[in-house]
């Protein structure tokens, strides 16, 4: 997968960078770390399957631009025996914690109702993951790979914004058919997304 493979060839995961809502963007300091050329750096990354676009800046940074940004979802990987750090109460918007429990349950009923509706569990299409808000997520979720290199700081308001961004898609980029609209490939790889964020989650699959 992209991601895997790019930071395989800098030696480090790349960072995500800008919103992602028109292109999914990374930039990576490999080049000054390793003290390598960034152009030959950025050279062996433009053959990398999946980057559509690599510029070595002036800063020594590379700016790498992927074709299909959620092809990513493959490669997250559960997120496990990490403590729920908020308390229970209240069960409002004001606190995190519920933000983050909630969000993991919508996720997980998502699978109960796409297998209740019929939508189809084969024929994952990342690139129909490319609603605004479907990006959104994406855009959070490719942080992960650093993230979990040092939990701490950051790691609670990463969950946060997490949840945040995948409450909205649920709302207004619905994985599952909404009123006599036939399931279809998009709603496939949105089940396939949520099932990228409940791994990461920290909570019940129900409240």
């Amino acid at each position: 997968m992209t991601a895997r493979r790019l930071a395989g060839v800098l030696g480090e995961p790349p960072a995500p960078d800008g919103t992602w809502e028109r292109e999914a963007v990374y930039v990576s300091a490999a080049a000054l770390r390793r003290r390598v050329p960034p152009e030959a750096l950025a050279a062996r990354v433009r053959e990398v399957p999946g980057v559509s676009g690599v510029e070595a800046l002036s800063n020594g940074f590379l700016r790498i631009v992927v074709a299909v940004p959620g092809a990513l979802v493959e490669e997250v990987e559960p997120v496990a025996g990490l403590p729920d750090p908020w308390p229970d109460l209240p069960r409002t918007w004001d606190n995190p914690g519920f933000v983050v429990r909630y969000a993991r349950a919508r996720a997980t009923a998502v699978r109960r109702w796409a297998r209740e509706l019929g939508v189809p569990c084969e024929g994952f299409r990342p690139d129909l993951l490319d609603d605004p808000r479907d990006r959104a997520v994406l855009r959070v979720l490719a942080e992960l790979p650093s993230r979990r290199a040092s939990l701490s700081p950051g790691w609670e308001s990463f969950l946060v914004r997490l949840a945040l961004a995948y409450h909205d898609a649920h709302e207004l980029a619905p994985a599952v058919p909404v009123g006599d609209e036939p399931p279809g490939p998009v709603h496939t790889a949105r089940v396939r997304l949520a099932g990228a964020v409940r791994e990461v989650l920290v909570g019940p699959d129900r409240l």
